[in-house]
């Protein structure tokens, strides 16, 4: 007989819970959902008021089989997922799969992982919450019916295997919106002037003082007019306007901005962050990490202020509460922030160590006091001119907050902070080195970041914490954006400098459009953006999409039956849909470019079987190439899509057989013998590369390959060096070499008896998965299944 069995989401806070309770308790996981809705066909009984049919995930059966097992033994079941809507759905999923009894079952929830948290909740159980079980199963019913009704409209009339998602198509939509905001855009060339003047002390020491003009010119002969009249000028100070200002902490972290923080100060994508957060989580070392409360506890605020005034002194101590102001905020939960405020490191990778410390200088940061500082601007009259220089200059009269915690922001310029200025005073006359004036030109809107979309989702009321990471991570996932870096274009600029008496153009580089980590629109991404934009207004609309999850916030606190909300939203979906299959045109987004030159026919370009392509001609003679990765269906010219079919070009023969150059999805490529070699970035031109050049880069690859290739064995096994050092190969299996042995002295014996450690070593993982269904797999599995579903958005 067990006296307590305790169900929690995941193995690794068992096995943190199992370490506060005692011998009486035993701790087990559910991995997870162990139920959904049925995936063979809709799984929602429409005609028996939207009924939801579920069904145990085929992965989940044998932890289903064990957990049914304890709970017969058990004298109290304690239910202990997570205190969001999903942990609650889960909560109830267990209670009705393993035929629990209410007299026997507690539900407990706790959003930090300590030992007095877990006691509290023992000692203050409650039922399971029906109105926030009530919100998450409209949140499945209402995607699943989004996702099984549009999927097939799209592929009917767009292209097959496509889907559609209530959230995810209108953050799609907000990536189109503003590619397309960037493509019409029209730049505006400018000139940019900076004066360097020097300024003398009491004791006759120069110092440099840079001032920008408050005037930017849109001509070259405005410019250089400007420079002339500098020359005779003479330059003094007009004012000097010294401020004290002072600076506020920021909030501690919700889920997006933990989100936006760990993308800009860490480089972590939104699942990155998610996914280190979940470990720091549950092995106790932060709070609950899906939240949009700026909250904290008196208790948090309490040790926060120990911390500071014990390392810094009550000075830098400033107690705050913060309230929540994000749209629609839900769930009384406190923000993110360390467990034990004193704990300064913890153990564990990198990731988990950095994001830590961001999370808890955060959290200190906003109980301390503001940053008191000196704003000095100082303006320059030039003689016989109405514009004047202007410099500006910061002085950190007392560092406050910043001495442990500064925020970054998306739109931070490149520029160094301000600078601390000279002393000088009003009527002081400056001597003129250096005046500046560097071509520029106004930049595009800004494309976003994984952390930017999440604020703008946010902003608009789109989702919700828990939604943010799987909504941007699906719609990479089925092509719809791309999250790459791209190199900017190198453009020759004019930079005229008047040093003395004489004016001098000279020609500087600069690099324009650049872009890290930023979101892509797919064509198909677009072309279903428009598709939808047109024939589904509705729920491509932000107002709509935010309404929603209010209504489901208004589920959540009982304020209207679920099963009417989804109604009153599906009747009218639902015959939109029907009329869409019989009304709408097929939409491949094709574009008609022009014609070829030397035959006359069309140039066009739309979305075929494999993606974007450019066409000539119709019919029995039509020729296709596929689009360069960073070509646009919406953007391509005419000229750039006849070039895609120059290619293959062939340049010869080398040890007879033939060299030619193709241009691939993925970029340029020379092809010899069934040998694919890239071409070297910004050295080699697919137009104009020679056979000479092109034998040296497959030579090159052979010299690669064969460096490659440490050791082999007459039965196939090899020894390799990769990526992070030599590996064993053996039937498109690999294996790790342990510490201490070296790869080019391993002899077969030795390198055998790894390989079979390494599948000795499988096989128990895979028995004891079977058994106990590792978290890992769990997660393999779930990535599968999502892969299966494609067709069908979720």
């Amino acid at each position: 007989m067990i006296e307590n069995l305790v169900i929690v989401e995941s193995p690794a806070k068992a096995k943190t819970i199992e370490r506060f309770l005692g011998k009486d308790y035993v701790v087990k996981s559910s991995f997870g959902h162990i139920r959904d809705l049925e995936k063979k066909d809709l799984g929602i009984d429409i005609e028996h008021n939207f009924q939801p049919q579920y069904e145990i995930s085929p992965d989940k059966k044998a932890i289903v089989k064990e957990l049914k097992q304890l709970a017969k033994e058990a004298k109290t079941v304690w239910l202990a997922s997570d205190e969001d809507r999903e942990g609650e759905a889960i909560a109830w999923h267990l209670f009705e799969v393993l035929g629990l009894k209410k007299e026997n079952t507690k539900r407990i929830v706790f959003h930090e992982i300590t030992k007095d948290a877990i006691l509290h909740a023992i000692n203050n159980p409650r039922d399971i919450d029906g109105n926030l079980v009530n919100a998450q199963q409209a949140r499945r019913v209402l995607d699943r019916l989004v996702g099984f009704e549009v999927s097939p409209v799209l592929w009917k009339k767009v292209k097959p295997s496509l889907s559609a998602g209530r959230v995810q198509s209108v953050a799609v939509k907000l990536i189109v919106e503003r590619e397309r905001e960037i493509n019409h855009f029209e730049e505006q060339k400018y000139y940019k002037v900076i004066g360097t003047f020097e300024t003398k002390d009491a004791n006759g020491n120069i110092t440099p003082l840079k001032a920008e003009l408050s005037e930017r010119f849109s001509t070259q002969e405005e410019t250089l007019k400007f420079l002339e009249a500098c020359k005779e000028a003479s330059f003094s100070v007009s004012d000097v306007v010294t401020r004290p200002t002072s600076r506020k902490p920021a909030p501690p972290f919700t889920t997006s901005t933990l989100q936006q923080e760990a993308s800009r100060k860490l480089g972590f994508s939104v699942s990155q962050t998610m996914s280190v957060a979940q470990k720091l989580y549950e092995q106790g070392s932060i709070t609950y990490m899906r939240t949009d409360s700026v909250n904290l506890s008196q208790l948090a605020i309490g040790a926060a202020k120990a911390v500071i005034t014990n390392a810094l002194g009550e000075k830098y101590s400033k107690p705050r509460n913060y309230a929540t102001k994000t749209k629609g905020a839900q769930e009384a939960h406190e923000a993110i922030r360390p467990t034990y405020m004193d704990k300064e490191s913890i153990s564990g990778d990198r990731n988990e160590q950095q994001l830590y410390a961001l999370i808890r200088k955060r959290t200190l940061a906003s109980q301390m006091a503001d940053a008191e500082l000196e704003k000095t601007t100082v303006t320059i009259a030039i003689s016989g001119q109405k514009y004047k220089f202007e410099a500006e200059g910061e002085v950190i009269i007392f560092d406050g907050f910043l001495k442990v915690y500064m925020e970054s922001f998306d739109d931070e310029k490149e520029d160094d902070e301000a600078a601390l200025l000279p002393a000088i005073r009003k009527g002081d006359q400056l001597e003129r080195s250096l005046v500046q004036a560097q071509e520029q030109y106004t930049l595009h809107p800004p494309r976003y970041t994984e952390a930017s979309l999440v604020k703008k989702m946010e902003t608009l009321g789109i989702g919700r914490p828990s939604t943010y990471a799987p909504t941007i991570t699906t719609i990479q996932n089925r092509g719809y954006i791309l999250r790459e870096s791209r190199d900017g274009v190198d453009r020759e600029l004019d930079q005229i400098d008047l040093k003395g008496q004489n004016i001098k153009i000279n020609k500087i580089k600069k690099t324009f459009g650049a872009e890290k980590k930023k979101l892509f629109p797919s064509d198909i991404g677009m072309v279903v953006t428009d598709f939808l934009s047109q024939y589904f207004t509705n729920i491509m609309d932000y107002n709509f999409t935010a309404k929603a999850e209010t209504a489901l916030d208004h589920i959540a606190e009982g304020e209207i039956e679920w099963q009417s909300m989804i109604g009153s939203f599906y009747r009218p979906f639902h015959a939109n849909v029907e009329k869409t299959l019989k009304e709408s045109e097929r939409n491949r987004g094709e574009r008609v470019l022009g014609t070829e030159p030397q035959t006359g026919e069309t140039v066009s370009v739309r979305i075929g079987r494999f993606g974007p392509m450019a066409q000539i001609g119709e019919g029995e003679n039509v020729r296709y190439a596929g689009l360069l990765k960073g070509q646009l269906m919406e953007t391509i010219t005419l000229e750039e899509a006849l070039d895609l079919f120059k290619f293959p070009r062939q340049l010869g023969e080398y040890e007879d057989k033939p060299v030619s150059v193709g241009i691939g999805r993925f970029g340029p490529y020379i092809k010899h013998n069934q040998l694919f070699v890239s071409l070297k970035k910004g050295v080699d031109e697919p137009g104009t590369i020679t056979l000479e050049t092109a034998i040296e880069r497959i030579e090159e690859k052979r010299e690669i390959e064969r460096n490659r290739k440490i050791k082999e064995f007459d039965n196939g096994v090899q020894i390799l060096n990769g990526r992070f050092g030599p590996y064993i190969t053996f039937n498109k299996e690999n294996y790790k070499i342990p510490k201490g042995q070296e790869a080019d002295k391993l002899t077969f014996e030795e390198t055998m008896a790894i390989i079979a450690k390494g599948n000795d070593t499988k096989k128990k993982t895979t028995k004891k998965t079977t058994k106990k269904t590792a978290e890992k797999t769990t997660e393999k599995t779930k990535k599968t299944t999502t892969k299966k579903k494609s067709k069908k958005s979720e």
